[in-house]
């Protein structure tokens, strides 16, 4: 026997935003961070997050049936994924990203038939607003909890490239577009004999610096100001950047790694990484999709794959070049000089 094509997928797929926005709101209105407390009956959880008694079971069993609670009669608990990382109260917190999610990136790709259709973004700048960055950078608070969102998303892969990448051959890094700076952190805690800099804007600063203090890296780690647009990048044995070249149009993106190539001394190492897309472009979804999300978000940003960053690389200069997987979707690209 054969099998008879269904339209499963296709269902499944057109209509995911459905289960997008249950976890969306889920996060939204911090019912994970209320579970953390322990486990609540129904009326209990209802009451305490100012349902409204029509949809509320419905919104907690959909939740259950999408793996992210747990439920035993009428009480209800998180799963211990949701218990790690959608508290907002602990260090392993990953929701910020779906919080910007939720807030910002869930509305405006209901245009991405425009986006496709024009190559212009849909973001605030699309009604006159000022660029996001822009506007991100010129509010503290806003700054703050955005670049929290960034540690969630990166954090993992942070980890690995600070327990991967053979750092016992080098004495100092840089890493550029630092953000909070879980990078440098997660580098200089699981190295003890490295020191090692945050590159972002003036405004980042005191940020990377609260974080380095919590975290107990403050002898290691050194705040730089600047804009990488602008100027040079600060001199290190390794230059990193995380989630940064995707953000840019292609000339962009060389002039950022000659920049690295011209901060290194013989020896030195560059290493960026991205949801790279897969050489073949068929297998990494989420590194395609993240694409559209820069088309969304940007006037030139893309994402691209380890072939085409090796290849920029080669270009700057740099002669040996190799791809590695991280977690997840994330990968890196390392040349040496």
């Amino acid at each position: 026997m054969t099998d008879h094509p269904t339209p499963a997928k296709i269902l499944e797929t057109g209509l995911a935003f459905w289960a997008s926005k249950v976890l969306l709101s889920a996060v939204e209105m911090e019912l994970f961070t209320e579970l953390a407390k322990g486990p609540q009956r129904f009326e209990t959880l209802r009451g305490r997050l100012g349902l409204h008694p029509r949809a509320a079971a419905d919104f907690f069993d959909a939740l259950t049936a999408l793996g992210f609670l747990q439920k035993s009669g009428d009480t209800y608990e998180n799963t211990r994924e949701t218990d790690i990382f959608l508290d907002k109260k602990k260090p392993s917190y990953v929701g910020g990203i779906l919080e910007m999610a939720n807030h910002r990136l869930y509305p405006f790709w209901g245009h991405l038939t425009e986006a496709l259709r024009t190559g212009l973004p849909q973001s605030e700048v699309n009604g006159g607003g000022a660029p996001f960055f822009e506007a991100v950078y010129a509010d503290p608070q806003r700054l703050r909890e955005f670049l929290r969102s960034m540690t969630g998303l990166s954090h993992g892969a942070n980890m690995t490239i600070a327990n991967k990448f053979p750092w016992r051959d080098y004495k100092t890094f840089v890493d550029v577009g630092t953000a909070q700076g879980d990078l440098a952190v997660q580098i200089a805690k699981a190295n003890p004999h490295l020191r090692g800099l945050g590159f972002d804007l003036p405004e980042v600063g005191p940020i990377f610096e609260d974080y380095a203090a919590a975290t107990g890296t403050t002898e290691r780690l050194s705040f730089v100001p600047g804009s990488f647009l602008e100027v040079d990048l600060p001199k290190a044995d390794v230059v990193l950047m995380g989630h940064i070249l995707h953000d840019w149009d292609l000339p962009t993106k060389k002039m950022l790694i000659k920049k690295a190539y011209d901060a290194l001394p013989a020896g030195g190492a560059l290493l960026v990484y991205e949801a790279l897309i897969d050489d073949a472009r068929s297998k990494n979804a989420f590194g395609l999709t993240m694409s559209l999300n820069m088309l969304i978000e940007t006037n030139g940003g893309f994402d691209y794959t380890g072939a085409d960053c090796a290849a920029w690389m080669r270009e700057a200069g740099f002669q040996t070049m190799r791809v590695e997987a991280l977690v997840g979707p994330d990968s890196m690209v390392v040349a040496f000089k």
